[in-house]
């Protein structure tokens, strides 16, 4: 299991990020501050860092530098609000893997981590994703139910990846929301309720079960 230092001064970002990288199957440690980046990353005990530019402290900048000085070869993906070529260009020659400007979908965060975390073990990458009599093609956004092509939309799609990473797990509407439609979704809406009928009308109303009280979840 891949252990993630995520680096976030902003609580409901870092809040956000933690419960999609759990709930994709990662462990997560979480700081919020320079310092503390820097002490838990040298301890080489992570396969990830994801890492905010503006912290008190140390910034992100500085931080990145100094791990990088000290010969920590952990993958870093920089979160910021910083958009411009300037702080891009800086970042990833100060030894940055990645770059993301905030506001961020999770699901993008989540390929991105994926990547790096395959880039760094030499892995092959996984292009279909397959459950009982459903698959799923990243490369071609084609999907499939009992020897059928199904069209789906966007959110759909992202909707139907989630299930099929997780077969026979209870998904919680909350995940579901953060994952698909990010840390400013609404706790309060239908929308995955909505999503999830869409989905069982395209694929077979058995393919995904509601489990009362908890959310819903992919059979295996």
């Amino acid at each position: 299991m891949n252990r993630i230092l995520i680096v976030e001064d902003e609580d409901r970002i870092a809040s956000f990020i933690e419960k999609g990288l759990r709930a994709n199957g990662f462990t997560t440690t979480v700081v919020a501050d320079g310092e503390s980046a820097y002490d838990y990353a040298l301890t080489g005990g992570f396969d990830l860092i994801v890492l905010d530019i503006g912290l008190p402290g140390k910034d992100g900048f500085t931080v990145l530098r100094q791990l990088r000085e000290a010969r920590v070869t952990t993958p870093v993906i920089v979160l910021t609000a910083r958009d411009s070529v300037r702080d891009t260009v800086a970042g990833l020659e100060g030894g940055a893997d990645d770059w993301m400007t905030k506001p961020f979908r999770f699901e993008e965060l989540l390929a991105r981590v994926r990547l790096r975390l395959r880039t760094a073990a030499g892995a092959p990458e996984v292009t279909v994703l397959r459950s009982g009599e459903v698959t799923l093609d990243l490369r071609t956004r084609r999907a499939r139910s009992a020897g059928r092509t199904v069209d789906l939309t966007a959110r759909e799609f992202v909707l139907l990846e989630l299930f099929l990473r997780h077969p026979g797990q209870v998904l919680s509407r909350e995940q579901i929301l953060s994952h698909v439609w990010g840390y400013d979704f609404d706790p309060g809406s239908n929308i995955v309720d909505v999503y999830v009928r869409a989905l069982r009308k395209k694929l077979g109303s058995e393919r995904v079960e509601t489990v009362r009280g908890m959310g819903y979840r992919l059979p295996e």
